[in-house]
This record gives C-alpha cells, sequence and structure tokens, in this order.
C-alpha cells in the first residue's frame, strides 16, 4: 500500500512536470518582457539620431541663411546685423535645449600681389548676447580660393553645442560632467560660410 502510494505520487508529479513542459500559456508575456527593453531602446536611439541629423542641418542653414540675407545689403548698422542673427536662431526650434553661437565677419583683402586679409568689423550672438568677436584691423584667414586682391568677403560662423535628450533630461548639473552623459552632452555642430557682397563691392558697417 505504502509503495503503490509512493508511486502514485511520483506518477502524479512526473506527469504535473509534462504538462508543464507543454504549457506555452504566459510564454509571450515572457518573451516581450526580455524584448520590450530592447525595442524602446532602439527606439529612442532612432530618435535622438534623426533628431541630431536635423538640427545638424538646422545649424547649417543658420550660416547659409544669415550670410545670404547680410550680402544683399548695401550698408549695415548693428541693429541689421543682430536683427539678422536673431532670425537665424530661430530657425533651430522646436530644438531649445542650447543656444547657438553665430558669428558674422566682414574681410578686406588689400591691393597687393600678396594680400593681406583683415578684418572691416564684426558682429557675434552667443545666446542672447551681442558683441564683436574681432577687432577691426586684426588680421584674420580666408580660404585660398578667396585670396583674392582687392576683394570683400562675408564670413559667417554657426556653432552648437547639441545636447541630447537623454543628457538634457538630467536635472543633477554634475551628473552631466561625469559618467556616461558626458558622452552625449555637447555635440559639436558647426558651418561656415563665405559670400560675397551681391549689390556693391563692399559692406560698411556705421557703427560696428
Amino acid at each position: 500500500m505504502h509503495r503503490a502510494g509512493a508511486h502514485w505520487g511520483i506518477s502524479a508529479m512526473v506527469a504535473r512536470a509534462r504538462r508543464f513542459g507543454r504549457d506555452r500559456r504566459g510564454v509571450a508575456a515572457i518573451e516581450f518582457a526580455f524584448i520590450a527593453p530592447v525595442l524602446l531602446i532602439m527606439y529612442f536611439i532612432t530618435m535622438e539620431a534623426s533628431q541630431a541629423i536635423e538640427t545638424s542641418k538646422k545649424v547649417s542653414r543658420i550660416g547659409s541663411m544669415v550670410a545670404d540675407l547680410v550680402t544683399q545689403q548695401q550698408t549695415v548698422v548693428k541693429a541689421n546685423l543682430e536683427a539678422i542673427m536673431k532670425i537665424g536662431s530661430t530657425t533651430l526650434l522646436p530644438y531649445n535645449r542650447s543656444n547657438p553661437k553665430i558669428i558674422i565677419t566682414a574681410i578686406q583683402m588689400s591691393d597687393e600681389a600678396s594680400p593681406t586679409v583683415k578684418v572691416v568689423w564684426s558682429r557675434k550672438l552667443v545666446g542672447t548676447t551681442y558683441s564683436v568677436d574681432a577687432a577691426a584691423g586684426s588680421t584674420t584667414t580666408v580660404p585660398a580660393t578667396l585670396k583674392i586682391r582687392n576683394t570683400f568677403v562675408i564670413r559667417v560662423e554657426s556653432d552648437l553645442g547639441y545636447i541630447p535628450v537623454i543628457a538634457w533630461s538630467a536635472t543633477d548639473e554634475k551628473a552631466k560632467s561625469f559618467g556616461l552623459l558626458s558622452t552625449f552632452s555637447n555635440i559639436n555642430m558647426s558651418e561656415t560660410y563665405y559670400l560675397r557682397p551681391r549689390r556693391s563691392p563692399t559692406i560698411p558697417c556705421s557703427d560696428c
């Protein structure tokens, strides 16, 4: 009697084990629990990459648009340049996690066989602050193809330290400087454009 009971108990346990092995209920939920985090990570990476690419295009667009607007003028004043730079900075919207830097520099090549390259005037926007970037009369550089005697050119530099959502959402400033977040914070995006005046040989600025 005792052996029969023990045999029945073992058989029941074996039968339960077989049923458990064949039971597929809940497998989908377990598989989803494993896959869901990977899918979410892939989604956020894809979303962040597309936003970064679009923002980089907008940074380039700032430079081309500002250069185009400035070179259409015959003369300018600081207020004109600041308004143009402000318009340029709004092209980044809806991105607003960091502020762009925009620099407009008027450059004159001297009338010599080997011309010197000097700043005529400059204006810079960093965040909401406008200032002079380089002193008038200081030397600068241009690509060799643009270094033509007695010519004038406008240079526009646009620069942005791109901050992804993963870094920007951190509320602790110290956390942004260490660990994984520091790898993704302040990704440099920049572009430089050179354009010649459209309507006059030079573009003077009376109060720059």
